[in-house]
């Protein structure tokens, strides 16, 4: 499963990181892998990853969210800098300030993850990531999906979304207009993380459309395929159920991409629009997820920015 894409030298290793979004419609991933100091090996999907560097100079400021150790300028932009080993209550990291510095884009929003150091990327099968067991707190509470190298050792893949939330809060959802008679759609949407699913979850609520979800691409399709044959086999349209249908771009097992892909091309979904709502924002990425034929893409998590993606799309459905 290992294929190491090239050396996690500082700031060249990720110089063609939107040239690697061709993976995506493959269903496979990068990984930038990286330790904390300890004896487990944790990654990131290359994706989220814009650079990586020494440790800069770091200007402490009062009043910082526990584990934000200060803000730093990078090209003209103030970012903060925050220890994944202090936010991850990690005991047994080594003290001192961490070597390496990866800077992260999320949701719009840049940041940098202090770590002890960066070793490689390797390249992996959506197929061969997993979902870990339900763990609620510790250090695993921030661990979206684990996979495996070829020697055997797990990596754990971290959670942006969860870190981003308890280190600066979740993002608030504010007033959106409901639909009118929303009740006779539905929405079918898949999520891997908590933090989105629950922000989703308030979003469709507002609107007032009934909703069912996933956790990954492959439940989803799972599911998805499974209410196709049935309303087939009675006659009637999977349209008849499922208004939209919302994805996450990266997940365990089956990315979005290739669940896009999946949909687009079973004529028993002709008519149900998909929307890919997701974290990697990049002009790159809106190509990769147009040339699979979503019908919209929405950058995670702007609430009123999905409430106005969605809001047409279901108009639409709820006409025809």
């Amino acid at each position: 499963m290992e294929n190491p894409a090239g050396s996690a030298n500082m700031n060249s290793v990720l110089d063609s990181v939107d040239a690697r979004t061709k993976l995506a419609g493959s269903n496979r991933m990068e990984i930038l892998l990286f330790d904390l100091g300890t004896h487990e090996t944790f990654g990131i999907n290359v994706f989220k990853v814009r650079e990586v560097s020494k440790t800069p100079n770091i200007t402490r400021a009062p009043n910082m969210p526990g584990g934000v150790e200060g803000l730093i300028s990078l090209r003209g932009n103030v970012i903060p800098v925050v220890s994944l080993s202090k936010v991850m209550g990690l005991k047994d990291a080594p003290g001192g300030l961490a070597q390496s510095m990866m800077v992260a884009e999320y949701s719009k929003r840049t940041l940098g993850f202090l770590v002890h150091g960066v070793d490689r990327i390797i390249r992996v099968e959506w197929d061969r990531v997993r979902a870990p067991e339900a763990v609620t707190s510790g250090a695993h509470a921030y661990i979206t999906a684990i996979t495996e190298l070829a020697d055997g050792k797990l990596v754990s893949i971290v959670d942006v979304e969860q870190i981003m939330a308890n280190t600066f809060g979740e993002a608030l959802v504010g007033q959106i207009d409901p639909i009118h008679e929303a009740h006779e759609l539905n929405v079918f949407f898949v999520d891997d993380s908590s933090v989105a699913r629950k922000k989703i979850i308030e979003v469709l609520d507002k609107l007032g459309v009934r909703h069912k979800h996933a956790q990954n691409g492959l439940e989803a399709w799972t599911r998805l395929s499974s209410m196709a044959a049935a309303a087939h086999q009675t006659g009637r349209s999977i349209a008849d159920e499922v208004s939209l249908i919302l994805v996450d771009a990266e997940m365990p097992e089956m990315d979005g991409y290739v669940l896009t892909k999946n949909i687009k091309s079973d004529s028993r979904f002709d008519g149900v629009p998909v929307v890919m709502h997701s974290s990697l924002s990049s002009e790159a990425n809106r190509a990769m997820g147009k040339s699979v034929g979503v019908d919209a893409y929405v950058a995670k998590f702007d609430a009123d920015a999905l409430a106005e993606t969605l809001r047409p799309l279901l108009l639409k459905s709820q006409r025809d």
